[in-house]
C-alpha cells in the first residue's frame, strides 16, 4: 500500500511537477496554474471563456523598450516576441483567479467597495494540508459503521476492506475535474466531472443522514414525529423521521451556505476539534478497558441477544417482598401477570437468561471469537457462538424483543459502504495558494496525513475487535447496549464524547461537501463544455454559485428520500471510484507518453503503480455494486457522447491527442511493412476539389460521391489546389482550409477525412504535389477522383482540358486508381433513395477488378442498396460469347456478388460515314485551335521584342503605340498554363514597328484563305478514325443498354503516348460517354483489388 501512496502523491504533486494548483480559501475552489502561464481563462457575461496569454505583449507594454540599441535585431518581432525581462516581470504577477479569496470575502462584507491587498500565504503543512486531510476523512463511516462493518466481516476482512478502499485514495476536489479534463480532454473531463459531481452532492446527504441518525438515535429519541405501536414497523417509522429531518436540515445548511461562506470556514476549526478528541476517547477508552472495562451488560436469551431498553432487568423473575413475580421480561414473553408456562413463548420457556459483558476489554481475548466474519440476512437474529441454545421458533409477535438484522450483508456491500470514509485525501491541494511553500507542504502533508488516517483506521479495526463483544459489534444501532452508539461505549470518559463529536463532525463533513459540489458545478458550467448546464456557471456578484446551489439541494434531496446510509454509500462511492480510476489513468498517460510538460518533482513513482490503482479503481467499483457501476458508467458514457456530439470547442493539450498520436504512429509503423493483401484493398481517396473565386467548393457532389462509396470506412483526403506563390497566398490557403469551405462541407456530407490545400504557381504541378505527397507512410491514397472538366470545347484555352490530360497520366504513372463521375451535378444526395433500377459495369478491359468492387461498395449505402447490379462485356468476332458468358457467371459466383451478366456481341467493322465525318471534324477543329494558339504566340513574341527595343533604343524610336492588357489569369483546378507565361504589365507600352515589320503583319492577312483552304482539304488520320470508330461502337452499345440505368460505371481509355493527340482524346471521351445521365469513368492501379478468398 505504501508504494501506491507514492502513486498517488505523485499524482498529487501534479501542482508542482505540470503546474497546477488548486487551492480551497474560504469555502471556494480557486485555480492558480504556473503552467498556464501561456493562457489564462476569463469568462465574459455570456459564460464564454477567452484566452489571455501573458506571452503576447499589450498595448501598454509597447514602449521604447522595444526599441532598445542591443536588440535591433529582434526589434521588428518584439511585439509578439517580448524581451525575456518584460516577460519575467508579467508572469511573476500572472494569476489565473477571476478573483481571490479575499476578495470574495470583502465583497460579502459592508465595505465591499474598498478592496484591500491580499496577504501573502503563511499557513504550513500542519495547518494547511495535514489537519483538513484529517478531517475530510474521519467522518460518519468511522463513528456509525466501522464497528458494525467489524462485527460482519471479522477482523481480517476488515482490513482488506480497509487497505483496499485506502489503496484508492484520491481527494473529491474540483482540482481533479481540472486534472482529468486537461489530462484526457474535455470529453472525459465533462462526463467524469459531472459524476463526480453527483458524487459529492450524494455525499453530503450522506453525512445529513449520518446526522439525523445520531440525533433522532443517540441524542434527542423524543424528537421523533413518526411512531409505531407494532415493533415490526419500527424501519418505516424511522425512515420517515429521517426524511422529514433530513430535509429540514438540508435546508438550512444550504442557507448557511447561501449566506456566507466564511461562517462555514470559521466553524471548521471547532468541527476539526471535534474529530480529534473523539478518535483520542476511542484510543484512552480501549487502553482503559486493559484494567477497568466499561460496564455495559448485554442481555442474552440462550444464545440470541435482547434489546436491552424494553425491560429492566435481565432475569425472567423478580423478588419483591420475598415474594417472586414475573419480571418485564416475563411479560414481554407470556401472558402479563401469569406465571403458568403454557401461557409463554417456546423458545422463552426453555432457554435460559444470561448477562454477559458487552465491553470485555482489550485483555479478555475476545479477539479470537472476531477474528472471522459472520454475515447476516435481513431479519436474522444476532446470536452468540458458544452460548447454549434449545433451537425453537420463536412466535412472531416477539420477534421485536430480539437484535435482528435490519439488511442483508454481505463483503462487497461492506466494501461500498465503507468507501466513502477514504475520501478527502486531496483536501490539502484545495489550499496550495494559503500555503507558503505548496510544493514542499503538499507531499509531506499527504504523506502524513494518509499514513495517519491508514494507521487509525487499521488500528480502530483491530481495537474494537478486540475489545468489543462480537454481537454488540454487529448490533448496528445499539440496541443490546441500550440505544448507545457502539463506539461511544468503549470511549472514555463518556459515551456522550463520540456521540457530540461525531455529531458535529457528520455536519461539518455536510456542510463542506455542500459547499464544493457547488462550485465544481460551476466549473464545468463555465469551461462551456456542457451547453445546458451554461446556466449554472452564474451566480452572486461576488461569484457565489447561487443556481448550482439550488440544483445541488434538489439533487441532495433525492439522497434524504432514500434515507438509508447504506443505501446511499454505495452510490457515491460508484462516482469517488470513477473519478479516481480517471485521475490514475491521467497520471499514467502523462508518464507514458513523457508529455514535456509533465515534470512531477516526486521522484518515487512508476506509471505501473498507476495502472494498478486504476484497476483497483475498476474492481472496487463491481465488487461494491456491480449494478451501481453499470448505472454509473452508463451516465459518464452519455455524458461523454453528448460532449463528443456537441463539439467541445476547447482544446486543453489533453493527453488523449497524445495518446492518439502514439497509436497512430505505432498503426502507420506497421503499415509501413509491405503493402495491403488483397483482401484488405478499399479504395481510399484522394478527391480533388475545385474552389470557385471566394473559396468554396464548387462541385459538392464529388463530396457526395465519396461519402456514399466510403461509407465512412477507410482513408479520405480532401484536396484542393491554390493558383499563386506560397509566400503571397498562405492566409487564402488557410481561409481555404477553415470551417466555412470544405471542412464544412465535408460534414454536411459526412465524410470523415482530412483537408490538404496546396499553393502552386502553376495548378498543374500542384496537382501532382497532391498526388505525391499526400498520405503518410502506409495510410496513403490509392485512388484519385477528380470532376470533368465541362466546358472543355468551348474555351479557346487548351489549359482546362490540359490540365486534365496531364493528371490522368500521373494516376498512371503512380499506379492509382482514377475515378472520373461525369455529370457530377446529376448524382443523388444522401437524402435520396433509390428504389429501383441498375448499376450497369460495362467491363471493357481488365482493371484489377475495380468495376466489380465499386458497385458492391456503392450498395452498401443507403442510396444505392435497392438497385441491381449487372454486367456488359463486349465479344469480338473470334470470341465465344456464349463460353464468355458461363465463365463471368462463374467468376462472379465465386466473388460472392450477386448481378446479372450479358455478353455484347460488336462483329460489325466496317467504318461508318459518320464516324469519318466526326473524325474529320475533330482533327480539322484541333488544327484550327492550333493555328490560332499559334498566331497568338507569335503576337506575344512581337510584344516582347518591341519592349525589349523600346528598353535598349530609348522612347524616341517608337512610332506607333498600343495599348495592350495583361492576360486574364484562369483560377480553375483544371486550368493551367501550358507554357511559362509572364504577365504582361496593365500600364500603356509604347511599340515600335518598322517597315519590314509592317510588310510581314500584311502577308500573313493576305495568306489567311489560303490556311482556311488547307485546313478544309484536310484528311483524318486514320488512327484516329480507328479509335472513334471504337467510342461510337461502344456508345451505341451502352446507350441502347443502359440508357434507363442509374448509374454506368465505364472502363477509361488511357491518354496517348504522344501528347499531339491529347485534345483528340478529349473528343473520344466525349463520344464514349454521350447520351448517359450518369457516367463513372474508372481506371484500374495496375494491381488486383479484388479476391475469390474471405
Amino acid at each position: 500500500m505504501g508504494d501506491y501512496i507514492f502513486c498517488l502523491l505523485c499524482v498529487i504533486n501534479w501542482c508542482t511537477g505540470s503546474g497546477e494548483k488548486l487551492y480551497f480559501s474560504k469555502g471556494r475552489f480557486y485555480l492558480s496554474n504556473a503552467r498556464h502561464c501561456q493562457s489564462s481563462v476569463t469568462t465574459n457575461s455570456h459564460g464564454n471563456h477567452k484566452e489571455d496569454s501573458p506571452f503576447l505583449a499589450d498595448s501598454a507594454s509597447k514602449n521604447n523598450d522595444f526599441y532598445d540599441k542591443n536588440l535591433a535585431l529582434f526589434e521588428e518581432e518584439l511585439d509578439i516576441r517580448p524581451k525575456v525581462s518584460s516577460l519575467l516581470s508579467r508572469l511573476v504577477n500572472y494569476t489565473n483567479i477571476s478573483q481571490g479569496a479575499k476578495e470574495h470575502e470583502e465583497e460579502e462584507s459592508a465595505v465591499a467597495s474598498r478592496r484591500k491587498t491580499p496577504k501573502s500565504p503563511n499557513m504550513g503543512t500542519l495547518m494547511g494540508v495535514y489537519l483538513p486531510c484529517l478531517q475530510n476523512i474521519f467522518g460518519v463511516i468511522l463513528f456509525l459503521r466501522l464497528t458494525w462493518i467489524v462485527g460482519m466481516a471479522g477482523i481480517i476482512q476488515s482490513l482488506l476492506i480497509v487497505l483496499m478502499c485506502c489503496s484508492c485514495f484520491a481527494g473529491p476536489t474540483m482540482w481533479a475535474y481540472f486534472m482529468i479534463s486537461r489530462s484526457l480532454g474535455p470529453e472525459f473531463g465533462g462526463a467524469v466531472g459531472l459524476c463526480f459531481y453527483l458524487g459529492t452532492t450524494f455525499a453530503s446527504a450522506m453525512y445529513i443522514l449520518g446526522a439525523i441518525e445520531i440525533f433522532l438515535t443517540y441524542l434527542v429519541p423524543q424528537a421523533a414525529i413518526f411512531h409505531t405501536t407494532d415493533m415490526l414497523g419500527s424501519d418505516s417509522a424511522m425512515l420517515n423521521n429521517m426524511r422529514v429531518y433530513g430535509s429540514i436540515c438540508l435546508s438550512l445548511m444550504a442557507v448557511v451556505v447561501f449566506v456566507g461562506v466564511k461562517y462555514v470556514n470559521k466553524l471548521a476549526s471547532l468541527f476539526l476539534a471535534c474529530v480529534i478528541i473523539s478518535i483520542v476517547s476511542i484510543y484512552a477508552g480501549a487502553i482503559k478497558s486493559i484494567t477497568h472495562p466499561p460496564d455495559f451488560p448485554i442481555c442474552m436469551l440462550g444464545n440470541r441477544t435482547l434489546v436491552r431498553d424494553r425491560f429492566d432487568v435481565c432475569a425472567k423473575t423478580v423478588i419483591k417482598g420475598n415474594i417472586t413475580v414475573p419480571s418485564q421480561l416475563w411479560d414481554r414473553f407470556c401472558l402479563a401477570g401469569n406465571m403458568s408456562s403454557s401461557q409463554c413463548d417456546d423458545f422463552f420457556i426453555q432457554n435460559n437468561v444470561t448477562e454477559i459483558q458487552g465491553i470485555p476489554g482489550l485483555s479478555s481475548g475476545i479477539i479470537r471469537e472476531n477474528m472471522w466474519g459472520n454475515y447476516l440476512q435481513k431479519g436474522e437474529i444476532l446470536e452468540k457462538v458458544g452460548l447454549p441454545s434449545v433451537g425453537t421458533h420463536s412466535a412472531i409477535e416477539n420477534f421485536g424483543m430480539y437484535v435482528s438484522a435490519d439488511i442483508a450483508t454481505s463483503f462487497t456491500l461492506l466494501v461500498g459502504i465503507f468507501f466513502p470514509s477514504a475520501t478527502g485525501i486531496m483536501a490539502g491541494s484545495n489550499r496550495s495558494g494559503d500555503l507558503r511553500d505548496a510544493q514542499k507542504s503538499i507531499p509531506v502533508g499527504t504523506i502524513l496525513a494518509i499514513t495517519t488516517t491508514s494507521l487509525v483506521y487499521l488500528s480502530s479495526v483491530v481495537l474494537f475487535g478486540s475489545c468489543i463483544e462480537g454481537v454488540v459489534l454487529r448490533d448496528k444501532f445499539g440496541d443490546a447496549v441500550k440505544k448507545n452508539l457502539v463506539v461511544g461505549t468503549l470511549s472514555w470518559p463518556s459515551p456522550w464524547v463520540i456521540v457530540i463529536g461525531s455529531f458535529f463532525s457528520t455536519v461539518g463533513a455536510g456542510l463542506q461537501s455542500l459547499t464544493g459540489a457547488p462550485r465544481l458545478l460551476q466549473a464545468i458550467a463555465k469551461d462551456n463544455i456542457i451547453p445546458f448546464l451554461r446556466v449554472f456557471g452564474h451566480g452572486k456578484t461576488n461569484g457565489e454559485p447561487t443556481w448550482a446551489l439550488l440544483l445541488t439541494g434538489l439533487i441532495a434531496e433525492l439522497g434524504i428520500l432514500i434515507a438509508s446510509l447504506d443505501l446511499v454509500a454505495p452510490i457515491l462511492s460508484m462516482f469517488f471510484l470513477m473519478c479516481y480510476l480517471f485521475v490514475n489513468l491521467a497520471c499514467a498517460v502523462q508518464t507514458l507518453l513523457r508529455t514535456p510538460n509533465w515534470r512531477p518533482r516526486f521522484k518515487y513513482y512508476h506509471w505501473a503503480l498507476s495502472f494498478l490503482g486504476m484497476s483497483m479503481c475498476l474492481a472496487l467499483m463491481f465488487i461494491s455494486s456491480w449494478y451501481y457501476a453499470i448505472v454509473a458508467m452508463g451516465i459518464a458514457g452519455m455524458i461523454y457522447k453528448y460532449i463528443e456530439y456537441q463539439g467541445a470547442e476547447k482544446e486543453w493539450g489533453d493527453g488523449i491527442r497524445g495518446l492518439s498520436l502514439s497509436a497512430a504512429r505505432y498503426a502507420l509503423l506497421r503499415l509501413e511493412v509491405g503493402p495491403p493483401h488483397t483482401k484488405n484493398w478499399r479504395p481510399q481517396l484522394l478527391v480533388l476539389l475545385k474552389l470557385d473565386e471566394d473559396l468554396h467548393v464548387k462541385y459538392p457532389r464529388l463530396l457526395t460521391f465519396a461519402s456514399q462509396l466510403k461509407a465512412g470506412k477507410g482513408l479520405t483526403i480532401v484536396g484542393s489546389v491554390i493558383h499563386g506563390n506560397f509566400l503571397e497566398s498562405y492566409g487564402e490557403m488557410q481561409a481555404a482550409e477553415q470551417v466555412n469551405t470544405r471542412k464544412n462541407m465535408m460534414e454536411i456530407e459526412r465524410v470523415k477525412g482530412f483537408c490538404q490545400v496546396v499553393v502552386a504557381i502553376k495548378v498543374r504541378e500542384g496537382i501532382v504535389h497532391l498526388i505525391q505527397s499526400c498520405g503518410l507512410g502506409g495510410m496513403k491514397h490509392n485512388t484519385v477522383v477528380m470532376g470533368w472538366p465541362y466546358g472543355w470545347r468551348q474555351s479557346e484555352d487548351p489549359r482546362a482540358w490540359k490540365t486534365f490530360i496531364n493528371t490522368v497520366r500521373c494516376t498512371t504513372a503512380a499506379h492509382l486508381a482514377l475515378m472520373v463521375p461525369k455529370n457530377v451535378s446529376f448524382y443523388p444526395s444522401n437524402h435520396e433513395r433509390f428504389t429501383d433500377g441498375n448499376i450497369d459495369v460495362w467491363w471493357i478491359v481488365h482493371d484489377g477488378g475495380m468495376l466489380m468492387l465499386l458497385p458492391f461498395l456503392l450498395k452498401q449505402h443507403k442510396v444505392w442498396r435497392k438497385c441491381k447490379m449487372r454486367i456488359f462485356t463486349v465479344a469480338q468476332m473470334d470470341d465465344n460469347s456464349i463460353q464468355m458468358k458461363k465463365d463471368l457467371a462463374t467468376f462472379l459466383y465465386q466473388l460472392r456478388i450477386e448481378a446479372e451478366v450479358e455478353v455484347v456481341e460488336m462483329v460489325r467493322n466496317d467504318i461508318s460515314a459518320y464516324t469519318y465525318e466526326r473524325t474529320l471534324m475533330m482533327e480539322q477543329r484541333s488544327q484550327m485551335l492550333r493555328q490560332m494558339r499559334l498566331s497568338s504566340e507569335e503576337r506575344q513574341r512581337e510584344y516582347y521584342i518591341q519592349q525589349s527595343l523600346t528598353i535598349f533604343l530609348g522612347p524616341q524610336q517608337a512610332q506607333l503605340v498600343k495599348d495592350r492588357h495583361s492576360l486574364v489569369r484562369m483560377g480553375s483546378l483544371y486550368s493551367d498554363e501550358e507554357e511559362e507565361v509572364v504577365e504582361a504589365p496593365s500600364e500603356q507600352v509604347q511599340m515600335t514597328w518598322t517597315k519590314e515589320k509592317c510588310e510581314a503583319e500584311r502577308r500573313n492577312r493576305n495568306n489567311a484563305p489560303e490556311n482556311f483552304r488547307e485546313l478544309m482539304s484536310l484528311k483524318p488520320d486514320q488512327s484516329n478514325v480507328r479509335r472513334m470508330h471504337t467510342a461510337v461502337k461502344l456508345n451505341e452499345v451502352i446507350v441502347n443498354r443502359s440508357h434507363d440505368a442509374r448509374l454506368v460505371l465505364l472502363n477509361m481509355p488511357g491518354p496517348p503516348r504522344n501528347t499531339d493527340g491529347d485534345e483528340n482524346y478529349m473528343e473520344f471521351l466525349e463520344v464514349l460517354t454521350e447520351g448517359l445521365e450518369r457516367v463513372l469513368l474508372v481506371r484500374g492501379g495496375g494491381r488486383e483489388v479484388i479476391t475469390i478468398y474471405s
